[in-house]
């Protein structure tokens, strides 16, 4: 209705619905912190659900559905970052999109198929602002297909057992549970929204666009930053692309690498050992991606990068080798 999804109105739309139209900053600023803080909730679902080990079967659709919303939650989030039109949203869209040119054969035509063009312009933000409308519907989808998963399957327990028996019941327990956190959840985003509504937003997207001055630089949001500090991590241009989505895609596969009879992490201290070496490693790549292209964050990224990858590839299998040998050694011992 006030925005105009067109290079030369979209910042100044932008600007009109926070200062002229009532409540037009509420609506910005909820829209633009909700946003952080979904983001907050999913890294969180997610690092509780690799602690708990609940991709394994029977709940791997529902994993796999789960990482598909993650997913395009960030390509979402991506496309919405563009609309404002602001310089880290100019640079940050041709810096992303044109890394699909690292394809041979197709990727220069696809990026001028995304672009509508040869750089980003009118046509790259018209279909961008429609993505961001329709792909809210896919994300719809995919969480009713996430519910429904989640109900064949039912959830899962700390002690990674599947049970019939001695379950609690919805009320009250997990509603004041859930109650409570909404609480929590409602007050930590009413404190962003009306005390700190910019703190987690980059001050040059609040500059108009200018495709004649490239920021010295360049910063997505902050819920991208792991993934660009591993895209930045690696020098070669179609490697770091691959092992960026590949960084995505290890979560899908975890179902399969995940071999060891055992669930729950209560039992398991050397996994929570590398797990929390997993956690450290992604909260370092969240820094370093804000961190400018130069040492020794490259060197960093490149060392958090190869933890993030050995935890899912090395550790995973590792350690499910070395706990079933050593229960396989504890049911072989002669009974005295």
């Amino acid at each position: 209705m006030h925005y105009t999804p067109h290079i030369l109105f979209a910042f100044h739309s932008v600007e009109h619905i926070m200062r002229d139209v009532p409540f037009g900053w509420l609506l910005r600023y909820s829209h633009l912190n909700g946003a952080s803080l979904f983001f907050i909730l999913l890294y969180l679902h997610l690092f509780r659900n690799l602690y708990y080990a609940s991709y394994s079967p029977p709940r791997h659709w529902t994993w796999i559905f789960g990482v598909l919303i993650f997913f395009f939650s960030i390509l979402t989030a991506f496309i919405g970052y563009v609309l404002p039109w602001g310089q880290m949203s100019l640079w940050g869209a041709t810096v992303i999109t044109n890394l699909l040119s690292a394809f041979p054969l197709f990727g220069h035509s696809l990026v001028t198929w995304i672009w509508g063009g040869f750089s980003v312009d009118n046509p790259t933000l018209h279909r961008f602002f429609t993505l961001h409308f329709l792909l809210p519907f896919l994300l719809f989808a995919l969480s009713l297909l996430h519910m429904i998963a989640l109900h064949h399957s039912s959830s899962g327990n700390p002690l990674g057992l599947d049970s019939s028996f001695s379950k609690i019941p919805l009320s009250p327990y997990f509603l004041l549970k859930d109650f409570l956190g909404l609480l929590l959840l409602l007050l930590l985003f009413s404190l962003l929204l009306f005390f700190s509504p910019n703190s987690l937003a980059h001050p040059d997207n609040y500059i108009l666009a200018n495709p004649m001055l490239t920021p010295p630089h360049i910063v997505p949001e902050w819920y991208f930053l792991p993934f660009y500090a591993i895209l930045r991590s690696i020098p070669h241009k179609l490697a770091g692309v691959l092992i960026m989505i590949s960084s995505i895609a290890v979560l899908a596969l975890l179902p399969w690498i995940h071999s060891f009879s055992s669930r729950s992490s209560l039992f398991r201290p050397l996994f929570r050992f590398f797990f929390f070496l997993f956690l450290a490693s992604f909260f370092l790549l969240t820094w370093i991606g804000a961190m400018p292209v130069e040492s020794p964050f490259l060197s960093l990224g490149l060392f958090s990068t190869l933890l993030y990858f050995s935890f899912f590839l090395l550790f995973l299998p590792s350690l499910a080798l070395l706990e079933s040998s050593f229960l396989s050694s504890y049911h072989l011992l002669p009974s005295s």
